[in-house]
């Protein structure tokens, strides 16, 4: 057997049709190396080897390119349904064993893919830094000593460090895109409502996303294809519409006044975003400064009034009910959703309205927004140090997009001069998603790449 160079979607395929290895093969050298590093606490829990076999070894009989992800090993988000394993949204006391799988998950092992487990976040999908878990502190897979990003730290981690070739996250402000620049991975945070949340546990029902994290942008489209559907028993699933949004060969991208881009004194972010706005116009773009002044207002209402109370809606009694059985900083975020009023929810909604006309007036002027996916990585220890600060610094970018019904691809952008990743996001409206994944597939190709360093 001849091992292949990454696990990345078309290099299996290529080594399947050439008969260099088979998913038998593949899956037999995964289970052998799975949890060699359990101090990164990226998984919560396996599959029981002798089923990941036995799905490997019913392909045997179809052709390679019978399946679209004929043979591909997966990883799952520990709030999405996998069945027969337990779903407990980094919670032991909140969890139950499902009897079926999410959607998104059947129509990803129906298509071929090969599920290996279920991954790390931070508690019920509350958090960017992927340190706020009873399993411990996800772990950068580039430097241990740094957060990997959140909520859908152990998601990007099994990829980063090839133990899967994709995985599922879910993204309500950010929980795909920033563990995916802090990973240099890609991110998918498609159009809300495209992938069904059915059997996904929620955060913000009316904004929750089921992500992408996969080594290409490429792999990326690969996995919407086969996971994008309208879900009749999901009432905020949508259907796609006849003509897609798209993205013009020479194109304007909208950068925001650079007295309001905050890199929270990290110069070489800075100047990474810097070149990736550079890298931009070489491939046929024309930066235009915007205003983002409304997109962040947008994004702050997510934790202020109205989301937060959602968020207290989806588990807020069983916290009533089990506080010990809840992290302290997780208890404190969540609970605070009680004591917001009717009023002021609705407040909320209007201010929302409000700016999506200004933002929206915006789109007249560009056509995919850049931005950096965050300002500034931080330590474990400084995170831990202050947790709900430096979090927060972690949104500035991200919060905004589900609120305003926007698409966003975080995109691999370089390292700094220690070796830790920085990402961009290319955002757009509501279903340019093929449209943000093949720009970025053009930005994937026209820089360097890099692996993780062993951490």
């Amino acid at each position: 057997m001849s091992s292949p160079a990454s696990l990345q979607i078309s290099e299996l395929l290529a080594g399947y049709r050439a008969q260099r290895f088979s998913p038998v093969q593949i899956i037999e050298q995964l289970l052998d190396a799975r949890a060699t590093r359990p101090e990164r606490c990226e998984w919560i829990d396996f599959l029981p080897a002798e089923r990941v076999r036995r799905q490997a070894q019913a392909l045997a009989t179809l052709a390679p390119d019978a399946l679209p992800l004929y043979g591909i090993p997966f990883a799952v988000k520990d709030n999405i349904d996998l069945e027969g394993v337990p779903t407990t949204a980094g919670c032991r006391a909140y969890a139950y064993t499902p009897a079926v799988s999410a959607p998104v998950v059947e129509r990803l092992i129906a298509a071929g893919g090969i599920p290996l487990g279920k991954t790390t976040l931070d508690q019920f999908a509350t958090g960017l830094t992927g340190t706020r878990s009873p399993w411990g502190a996800c772990r950068n897979s580039f430097d241990a000593r740094y957060v990997s990003g959140g909520s859908s730290s152990g998601s990007a981690v099994t990829v980063a460090t090839g133990q899967v070739s994709f995985a599922l996250g879910t993204d309500t402000a950010g929980s795909v895109r920033v563990p995916a620049a802090f990973n240099q991975l890609i991110g998918l945070k498609p159009t809300c409502g495209s992938l069904s949340t059915r059997g996904v546990i929620p955060a913000c029902r009316s904004l929750d996303c089921v992500g992408v994290l996969a080594l290409s942008a490429a792999d990326a489209a690969r996995v919407l294809a086969v996971t994008r559907g309208f879900d009749p028993h999901e009432p905020f699933s949508r259907s796609a519409p006849a003509a897609m949004p798209i993205i013009p060969r020479k194109f304007r991208f909208g950068v925001p006044d650079e007295a309001q881009l905050e890199f929270f004194g990290d110069r070489e972010y800075q100047r990474l975003f810097g070149a990736a706005r550079a890298r931009l116009e070489s491939l046929g773009g024309t930066a235009v400064t915007i205003d983002f002044a409304p997109w962040q207002a947008a994004g702050e209402l997510l934790y202020g009034g109205a989301w937060l109370a959602e968020r207290y809606g989806a588990v807020g009694e069983f916290i009533e009910s089990r506080p010990e059985e809840v992290l302290p900083l997780i208890r404190t975020v969540i609970s605070a959703g009680r004591l917001i009023p009717a009023t002021e929810a609705f407040l909320g909604q209007y201010r929302l309205l409000e700016l999506k006309r200004v933002t929206g007036e915006q789109w007249r002027a560009m056509d995919v927004l850049l931005t950096p996916t965050a300002g500034t990585i931080y330590s474990i220890d400084a995170v831990e140090a202050d947790p709900i600060a430096l979090n927060d610094n972690l949104g500035r970018y991200v919060r905004f997009t589900n609120l305003l019904d926007l698409t966003t691809v975080a995109v691999p952008a370089g390292l700094r001069t220690d070796g830790l990743p920085f990402g961009i996001s290319l955002t757009g409206p509501a279903w340019s998603d093929e449209a943000l994944l093949a720009l970025a597939a053009r930005f994937q190709a026209d820089g360097p790449t890099a692996a993780p360093r062993a951490s």
